[in-house]
């Protein structure tokens, strides 16, 4: 049994024919029923049945087959990280974070990624609660994590700036608070919100907000997932907080950062010191990771120096 005829099998079933699979492989299909027929006679039976279209494994096939793909997907990982480690020109990286900075912090990022790295493969995993990205990272299932700097992790922390909170509300929202100027939460005590369905971790974000500042939020709809919060507070459901690298440039909404600040620090970490591959993509992240948006600072009233991505000084409360 050879990877090659491994190899030769998948392909088979994945393609439900002879000639499909010879052409996927750019081998002749002599070729690949004669690899076939070895693998077979060492097997001990029949790996596909011939008399159907598409062409079927059969049991033993249906045996194998997980198998089969599991070490060509190891001679994959195998390869990618030799690349890795002579240099930054091809192999993958894997990359696990939270949703809201997926679609907050990382799309600027991975632009800026792959117009300077367009041979390395992307693998992006989102999860909900900062603990699913610790045990992504120690189950090996990824290279890099972004999020909520973990306690005590025993790798490398890259620090990043902190991203900072706003609360959006839709374009015709009656409260009566300037545009342009920070808001107390504690303002729209008396609103009804849209509020995060467990386990997303803004849920608990909102939550201790509003406890600081007073009260505890009514609900208008909770909903797990971050983007449909923004479309809903767009729509007039209800106010929502939510990172301010979330919102898009010229939107149909009145947001507002508020005062005190609610700011979340961000990190890079990995498992160990960083190989070249990794160590490139934490420097685009570090260098364009962009926590709060011109456009945001803008509409919030907020100096350009500040819509730079600085995070630092003045009061704060850190999101936890």
């Amino acid at each position: 049994m050879t990877l090659r005829q491994l190899q030769y099998l998948v392909a088979i079933v994945e393609t439900g024919s002879f000639t499909r699979a010879a052409d996927r492989l750019h081998v002749s299909q002599p070729a690949l029923s004669r690899q076939l027929q070895i693998l077979e006679r060492s097997c001990g039976g029949p790996l596909i049945e011939r008399n159907v279209r598409p062409i079927t494994p059969t049991p033993l096939g249906r045996a194998i087959l997980p198998h089969a793909r599991a070490a060509l997907a190891e001679i994959d990982r195998a390869n990618s990280a030799a690349l890795r480690v002579v240099g930054v020109h091809g192999g993958e990286l894997r990359l696990t974070t939270l949703h809201s900075i997926s679609l907050g912090v990382l799309p600027a990022v991975l632009g800026v990624w792959r117009r300077q790295h367009s041979g390395v493969r992307l693998s992006l995993t989102e999860k909900l609660y900062d603990s699913e990205l610790q045990l992504t990272m120690a189950a090996g299932q990824a290279d890099v994590a972004i999020g909520p700097p973990p306690m005590d992790w025993p790798g490398v922390l890259f620090p990043l700036d902190a991203e900072e909170f706003v609360v959006v509300l839709a374009a015709d929202d009656p409260l009566d608070w300037p545009d342009g100027s920070r808001l107390p939460l504690s303002e729209l005590a008396a609103r009804e919100w849209v509020h995060f369905t467990e386990p997303n971790g803004l849920s608990k974000i909102l939550d201790h907000a509003c406890a600081d500042a007073g009260f505890q939020p009514l609900i208008a709809v909770r909903t797990q997932q971050t983007a449909a919060a923004l479309q809903l507070a767009l729509a007039g459901v209800g106010p929502t907080l939510l990172p301010a690298n979330m919102i898009p440039a010229n939107p149909a909404a009145r947001v507002y950062l508020l005062d005190p600040p609610i700011r979340r620090p961000l990190a890079a970490y990995t498992r160990g010191r960083p190989d070249a591959l990794t160590a490139a993509f934490i420097d685009v992240l570090t260098h364009h990771a962009r926590p709060l948006p011109a456009h945001v600072a803008a509409l919030a009233g907020v100096p350009g120096k500040r819509a730079a991505g600085q995070a630092s000084g003045g009061a704060e409360r850190a999101a936890d």
